[in-house]
């Protein structure tokens, strides 16, 4: 199908274009222009964007569940329903994330995974994001204690013997006895390497960025926090052009003041807007079960009985609203849901408004509410 996007603001790499058209056809964008033209009848579906703002299909990279699904459930529906969660958030690709879990319980997660990929109902699954289960319990949070254990490389053979390439993503705790083994293990098989729920000193930290980690998951939560004399991961993070961060946007996790300092320093090239999302995503406050854990949901804050914290409900163009909220402009905003994860995952095609890329594209309105969600070019 062809279509013509006309009355869109339209969020470029470097600027908003007040008013323009943006031509799609066989899931590609063809041109982006700003005349009024005339067009054949017949050959493209004329689309009113209302004034609206246009932006790239947003790009989750941390997500467990939503609508009542846990992706640890094994199963295609749960699979099925974060993607067309997704897709209704503006989310047009996402990592499907694991967390701790018997090795077996995994496995058939990714097992679902690759059931259903290429037969998604809305947002595209990218990848795999393994959360764990090699993981410091003194900075646990949510994930489930029992299933915290060393790394071990024969048993992620095994798990890249089920999944292959579809894993994108590993978060570890590098100071874990075998982390450094682990990291160059998973240099050699191209994954990105993120740190998190990890107590690891400054010096540890920084062996493991110049070793091949180059991420920080949610950053600020699940490690060491910063001290004057013991500065911890985050400024090891801090002082690493080539380490990235996952930010949880949701005016619970982090501060406004720590997510304009985040931005200060690391710049949109260098910051990821997550949602973590578990499966209380579309549904709202209650009970639910994530983790192994009794979780409770109240006025979308989702805590384990002790109150820690466990994951959020966010969606990503909440995130979006939130971060731009903060003080951070509009394009970088859209850069760090959009085109900075694309950029992370290799996503060549993905992430920006630019002729010959992917229609991956949303519709946003005056309060970052979805109006339609295009996924290669088929609005969902």
């Amino acid at each position: 199908m062809s279509y013509i996007l006309q009355n869109v603001q339209v969020a470029l790499q470097n600027r908003i274009v007040p008013a323009a058209n943006v031509w799609i056809s066989e899931g590609k964008i063809i041109k982006i222009d700003t005349e009024d033209l005339s067009i054949p009848e017949g050959q493209y579906e004329r689309i009113d964007g209302g004034g609206h703002l246009l932006v790239p299909g947003m790009i989750d990279v941390h997500i467990h569940g939503a609508n009542g699904f846990d992706m640890m459930d094994g199963t295609e529906k749960s699979i099925q329903e974060v993607s067309s969660a997704c897709a209704s958030s503006g989310c047009t690709s996402f990592l499907a994330t694991s967390v701790s879990s018997t090795l077996e319980d995994l496995l058939e997660m990714i097992r679902s995974v690759k059931r259903v990929i290429g037969h998604e109902v809305g947002a595209k699954i990218a990848g795999i994001h393994l959360e764990g289960p090699y993981l410091n319990p003194k900075r646990k949070g949510m994930q489930n204690e029992k299933y915290l254990r060393h790394p071990n490389l024969e048993e992620m053979n095994l798990i890249f013997e089920e999944a292959g390439s579809l894993i994108k993503m590993v978060t570890i705790a590098p100071e874990l006895p075998g982390g450094m083994e682990l990291i160059s293990f998973l240099k050699e098989k191209g994954v990105v390497i993120a740190i998190a729920h990890s107590d690891a000193t400054y010096e540890e930290a920084k062996r493991a960025f110049a070793s091949g980690a180059s991420h920080v998951t949610h950053c600020f939560n699940g490690m060491r926090p910063i001290h004057h004399r013991d500065p911890g991961v985050i400024v090891a993070a801090f002082e690493e052009k080539h380490v990235s961060l996952q930010a949880i946007v949701d005016n619970v996790h982090l501060h406004p003041a720590i997510i304009r300092l985040m931005h200060t320093l690391k710049g949109p090239e260098g910051m990821v807007l997550i949602t973590d999302a578990l499966q209380a995503m579309g549904l709202g406050d209650g009970d639910y079960m994530f983790g192994g854990h009794h979780v409770t949901v109240s006025e979308g804050v989702a805590r384990l009985k002790d109150g820690t914290l466990a994951s959020s409900t966010v969606t990503m163009n909440e995130a979006l609203r939130y971060t731009v909220e903060t003080g951070i402009p509009l394009i970088d905003a859209v850069k760090m849901a959009s085109t900075t994860p694309a950029n992370i995952l290799g996503l060549q095609q993905k992430g920006t408004i630019t002729s010959g890329f992917d229609a991956d594209l949303v519709l946003l309105d005056d309060e970052f509410k979805v109006c339609w969600t295009m996924v290669n070019g088929q609005i969902s």
